[in-house]
């Protein structure tokens, strides 16, 4: 599970949410941080600092490692949408070979689109899923081509017979055409609904038959069905085609499994050796029990200087909550910023002890919960451009159960974020009253901390599954997601507004509890709207989950105003009344999810996540967007990553040196020459 970034968040909200940002974690004052501005996005970059403290053996395997991740990154471009790779290198081969005028309005709108393509892996959107409509017209598209370097251009089976521009017309200008990545719609088929690569031919109801006869009787200790494959019809049955060396997307597998058999030579410890050999094998066979066995001893891995993740992880792009999409994440630890959140890890019993669950939905014995702050080497695949800032792994129930998990925050893309929002007017436009803003100025940096620290250590670790109800992405489905951030994020706020915190020395007050509980809801009942265009529905998990949270407490707390949201000089406004009663509400419905959870209540959740979590007021998101607009804050932030480039004498790497471009476009662009190892066609 991960909290994913948010732009507009100034304290913890995926991949998760992700609305952490005002924390500091990494002095980058004398880094120019802010790389490039388009459409609702910022292009942030960051630093690794510590790097050239490493000795060469860490420096080499944070390379290796860095090499196999950027292996992977078509993967992530083919799963989103099967159209996905012919059309980035249509993009690529135009921006590089185009020889006409590259100064007028219509050019630069296309260089917007192919930032806004490369920015979400393809071309609908990283956050909302809705396909990007270019502002330039079909007419200029074919202008281009036919002033591009056609020899360059890609062939695909799929359009054999028709021209490029006939070709991606209806797939990049009819919204009505693979119109969303992934639809969470109730009450349809969100399977042929979603234009991501997951299933072909295949229905919700069948793919749904299929998995329950594979669940039907199996071990406690389940493999995680559907994780790296792809569901399909061939020859009027459903058949797994499996992502492996010698199955789908062998050539970048080989090349994933090359560079980890390089980081293998230079393994920090037997244990990590053994994790590259894990996960070799299970790159190599496509076998979801050795993907378990891996994830065992990664998760038990807490001494290396370097880690990484590296796979088919999260599942929030599947309807079904199946499917892993490759991410890759390399880092070293930051020991001195790893204190605090290692100081809630200890706790981590006790906050499990005393939560508000039901008595038998506790965990008795809370296992291996390690946790710790990163420094970022370098990210591709789900994790990039837009990053997460916080991570729990492994995602099997029953590993983070019997063996634990391991808890980080991605300490220096934190640190950029908040030099780049260190003058942010959001609070100030947003917020209502002096006292909560001096508040919030005084402690919204610690407060976003420790939300994503107890929400990934303490969040995701809580509660258990009764016997014999089996998975929630079988029993909760399309609302899995959204309910289990939601349990993470519940689980944070209410222990941010706890004593206990001050005790072991983790806050100096309980006012940063009430910082956070001031932010949270005007983020989840106001600020995220920006993020909604006209007519849409909330789809994200992660905005769902607040929307969810800050709307059920404001509905619940209505008798007594523990929540009001007013209106004043014709703007709204958010504002806590009784903190303590709001802390006791966010208890109630925390108890509730786990239920849900525990249970496997699909009925009450569905209605939980539909009451509360999809619907927009539209006067009120109007106006929100109105509002951002004369602010000029993006919504949405991501990162240039830095490159490590390998000093060489001979054949022999005698050290790394870190470069940190500057350039979106040609980064992306280096990729796509350097790490474009799939076929139009997978």
């Amino acid at each position: 599970m991960v909290i994913l970034l948010s732009a507009i968040a100034f304290s913890c909200g995926t991949k998760k949410e992700p609305e952490n940002q005002d924390m500091t974690a990494t002095d980058t004052t004398a880094f120019d941080v802010v790389a490039d501005r388009f459409a609702d996005i910022q292009v942030l970059r960051y630093q690794i600092p510590g790097f050239e403290q490493l000795s060469l053996k860490e420096k080499q395997l944070a390379y290796y490692l860095y090499k196999a991740g950027l292996s992977g990154r078509d993967i992530f471009f083919d799963q989103k949408y099967r159209n996905n790779l012919y059309v980035r290198k249509v993009l690529e081969n135009i921006l590089k070979t185009y020889s006409g005028d590259k100064s007028t309005p219509d050019f630069n709108k296309f260089e917007t689109y192919c930032k806004q393509f490369f920015f979400a892996n393809g071309i609908h959107h990283h956050y909302s899923s809705n396909k990007i409509i270019p502002e330039f017209t079909p007419e200029y598209f074919q202008s281009l081509i036919s002033q591009s370097d056609s020899t360059e251009f890609p062939e695909s089976d799929t359009f054999k017979g028709k021209s490029i521009a006939e070709s991606l017309r209806p797939i990049l200008w009819d919204p009505a055409v693979d119109g969303k990545c992934v639809d969470f719609s109730p009450d349809i088929d969100n399977i042929k609904a979603s234009a991501n690569n997951f299933y072909r031919g295949v229905t919700q109801d069948e793919a749904k038959a299929f998995y329950k006869k594979l669940v039907a009787g199996q071990s406690s200790e389940p493999p995680s069905w559907g994780l790296n494959s792809r569901l399909e019809k061939q020859n009027g049955k459903l058949v797994e085609s499996v992502w492996h060396l010698n199955g789908l997307y062998g050539s970048a597998i080989d090349r994933i499994i090359y560079w980890l058999e390089k980081a293998k030579t230079v393994a920090e410890n037997p244990a990590q050796e053994n994790i590259f050999s894990l996960l070799i094998d299970f790159y190599t066979t496509g076998d979801l029990k050795t993907f378990d066995k891996y994830s065992i001893a990664w998760a038990a891995d807490t001494s290396s200087m370097i880690d990484f993740t590296n796979g088919f992880i999260e599942t929030y792009l599947d309807p079904l909550h199946r499917r892993g999409s490759y991410e890759s994440i390399v880092s070293m630890r930051d020991l001195e910023a790893t204190k605090t959140i290692a100081a809630i890890s200890r706790e981590a019993q006790w906050f499990e002890d005393n939560s508000p669950l039901m008595p038998e939905h506790k965990k008795k014995n809370v296992k291996g919960v390690s946790a710790k702050v990163i420094t970022v080497i370098g990210e591709v695949g789900d994790a990039a451009p837009s990053t997460p800032i916080g991570i729990n792994l492994p995602n099997s129930e029953w590993i983070r159960e019997n063996y634990g998990s391991k808890s980080v925050s991605l300490g220096n893309l934190i640190g950029s974020m908040n030099q780049a929002k260190a003058k942010s007017p959001l609070m100030e436009e947003f917020g209502y009253g002096d006292d909560m803003k001096a508040r919030y100025k005084q402690y919204a940096a610690l407060a976003g901390n420790l939300h994503t620290d107890m929400h990934e250590v303490i969040g995701h670790a809580s509660g258990i599954i009764n016997p014999g109800v089996g998975s929630t992405s079988e029993t909760l489905r399309t609302y899995a997601g959204t309910l289990e951030e939601a349990r993470a994020d519940l689980v944070a706020l209410y222990y941010i507004m706890d004593q206990k915190l001050v005790d072991i020395g983790v806050m100096p007050t309980v006012d940063v509890g009430k910082t956070e509980y001031d932010y949270y809801l005007i983020n989840g009942l106001i600020m995220q709207l920006t993020r909604i265009k006209k007519g849409e529905q909330i789809e994200e998990a992660h905005m769902r989950n607040r929307q969810m949270i800050s709307a059920w407490v404001l509905e619940k707390g209505a008798a007594d105003k523990v929540v009001e949201l007013f209106k004043e000089n014709g703007k709204t406004y958010v504002k806590i009344n009784d903190y303590e009663k709001l802390r006791k509400l966010f208890g109630d419905l925390l108890r509730e999810i786990q239920r849900i959870k525990s249970e496997g209540d699909f009925e009450a959740g569905k209605k939980l996540v539909e009451t509360y979590g999809v619907k927009v007021d539209e006067p009120l998101r109007a106006e929100v967007q109105q509002r951002f607009e004369t602010l000029g804050v993006a919504p949405y932030m991501g990162f240039i990553q830095p490159k490590l480039v390998p000093v060489m004498s001979g054949d022999s790497i005698i050290d790394v040196k870190v470069e940190y471009p500057s350039v979106f476009l040609d980064q992306m662009l280096e990729y796509g020459d350097v790490y474009g190892l799939l076929p139009v066609n997978n």
